[in-house]
């Protein structure tokens, strides 16, 4: 794309320059990190200078970020191939303040599905909503994308406030989940929860239907201990789902961006009310900040900028989210599936085709694990892999300080690693120092040499609370989107995900040898007879 070229130009007279050079400007830590509410990102660790952070900056206005926010903000059709608005930050707003769609208020609505939901949520919590056997016990969630990954993150994340029933989830339709969870439940103390807008999720569906045969197995009104998170009245019914334990949400909530209402239901179960409106309250806040703070103060925009500079304008092709946190463990796969499916397009919103890689690979894992697995390739492979380091200056575990200090320590030393490295001259001293000469000094040390000069981020809050989580996962939302405008592609539509849908669909009689399959590929083709063999062999 051309309105990269100017900085592709930057980047390329700073590609030698060391990251540890620029701190010898007395500014940088002011200019280079970003404040909200008690949120800090600091970006100095990257190779991004006044000039380049400027031209960033100009990009984004020029590509008229401001008012393509306004724009979602307000209610307007944004997601231009679907034609619908994009309203998940209506989900939050708490305040209640009008937002339209197609000159209706939407807030009564959403606000009226929160209370119903607070109202269940504690009925359950408190006892007043049984199983046959009693109290609700256990609480599953049948989800798949973000109808899994939202609420499974969450529950994971907020763990220390959860004092409702046990929460556990299955997306995968492979019998295997289903199974090793139903196993940990009995069906008389369990609450069923299917999310699944349309009510025709194939994998949803299917782990669906099983769980209900697992509950009619014991249980004489198993559609009491269901509930729906769902549009569709018509099918929830026919399911056995009574009306009053079903939550539907509008079209202008993507999956992917559905925790905030009825998705998080079980959130809400596991950790009440009150403190899901904290995690409201906390995306909300973000809300604001985006909307209100100038583009160089404004922590989305910079943080969408530094991926920008570092995909599209370096070519690092992948992108590592590391929170040293272990209950933000599914946090890198939610933020896999927030940036991967939002804006792995090769289509621009005109319908012409790109001509850069929209997206980044977005993967990772919680520290300090991964040191110990791929962070090898981080710090001496050949690729280079920009890090997003998250971590809370506090942990939960009063009486575990010291872990926490080890943690933070290790957060630390690995960004600063990754910038300073270890040249060669100081690896052949160290080696020099254990008695080694000649060449087999020299050997030892090139293996010991760390390139450094390697990019990170860092994002670090007090503690891990509802309302933090609520500002960090709105961070990214909003990371997203400013990455898609400047892109100029739709981040909220997913295509992508249709064709193997409906392949699947159509191979289901072949693979249970109901249909030919003359008419596929010949991989696909001697896959079928495998796997027909397979079954003869073993049945």
């Amino acid at each position: 794309m051309e309105k990269f070229d100017k900085l592709r130009q930057i980047a390329k007279r700073h590609q030698d320059r060391r990251i540890l050079d620029l701190f010898e400007n007395d500014t940088r830590m002011q200019q280079f990190t970003c404040r909200a509410d008690e949120m800090l990102f600091d970006f100095s660790k990257t190779n991004l200078d006044a000039e380049g952070l400027t031209a960033l900056l100009g990009l984004a206005q020029s590509a008229g970020v401001e008012a393509r926010l306004d724009a979602m903000f307000a209610g307007e059709k944004i997601n231009e191939t679907e034609g619908r608005a994009v309203l998940h930050t209506a989900l939050r707003n708490l305040s209640g303040d009008p937002v339209r769609v197609d000159g209706q208020d939407v807030m009564p609505g959403v606000l009226g599905t929160l209370a119903a939901m607070e109202n269940f949520a504690d009925a359950l919590r408190e006892g007043r909503i049984q199983g046959q056997g009693g109290a609700i016990r256990d609480v599953i969630n049948i989800g798949i994308g973000g109808s899994d990954l939202g609420p499974a993150m969450a529950c994971r994340a907020l763990s220390p406030y959860a004092d409702g029933p046990r929460t556990h989830f299955v997306a995968n339709v492979d019998g295997a989940d289903i199974t090793d969870t139903l196993r940990l439940c009995e069906p008389e103390t369990t609450l069923i929860i299917v999310a699944s807008k349309t009510f025709t999720t194939i994998e949803t569906i299917t782990n669906a239907e099983t769980a209900l045969r697992w509950m009619k197995s014991k249980v004489s009104k198993p559609g009491k201990q269901f509930a729906a998170l769902s549009s569709s009245v018509e099918k929830t019914s026919e399911f056995g789902i009574p009306a009053d334990q079903v939550f539907g949400f509008e079209d202008w909530v993507g999956g992917r961006y559905s925790v905030w209402g009825p998705i998080g239901l079980s959130l809400m179960i596991a950790i009440g009310p009150q403190n899901f409106r904290a995690f409201l309250q906390g995306g909300a806040a973000m809300d604001r900040h985006f909307r209100n703070a100038p583009l160089s103060e404004n922590m989305p925009v910079l943080l969408a900028l530094v991926g920008l500079w570092h995909h599209q304008i370096c070519g690092y092709a992948t992108r590592a989210v590391l929170p040293y946190d272990q209950r933000l463990a599914r946090l890198p796969a939610y933020f896999q599936q927030l940036e991967m499916e939002s804006n792995g397009k090769s289509v621009s919103m005109s319908g012409a085709g790109l001509d850069i890689a929209a997206g980044p690979i977005v993967w990772g894992e919680p520290g300090t694990n991964g040191q110990h697995a791929f962070y090898q390739l981080i710090h001496q492979g050949r690729q280079i892999v920009p890090c997003e380091f998250m971590v809370g200056a506090e942990g939960h575990e009063a009486d575990l300080g010291h872990h926490q200090d080890l943690l933070l320590a290790n957060c630390l030393a690995q960004s600063e690693a990754l910038m300073t490295g270890r040249s060669l001259e100081v690896a052949r001293a160290r080696m020099a120092s254990t008695g080694l000469i000649g060449d087999e000094l020299e050997r030892q040390a090139r293996h010991r040499v760390f390139a450094g000069n390697r990019p990170s981020t860092t994002l670090i809050y007090p503690r891990l609370t509802p309302f933090v989580l609520g500002q960090v996962i709105a961070l990214y939302e909003h990371r997203v989107f400013v990455e898609g405008v400047i892109m100029g592609i739709n981040s909220f539509d997913q295509w992508g995900v249709e064709l193997g849908k409906e392949l699947a669909t159509a191979l289901g009689p072949l693979v249970r040898g109901e249909a030919d399959a003359s008419d596929k590929d010949p991989s696909t083709r001697a896959l079928l007879a495998y796997i027909h063999t397979a079954r003869q062999t073993t049945s």
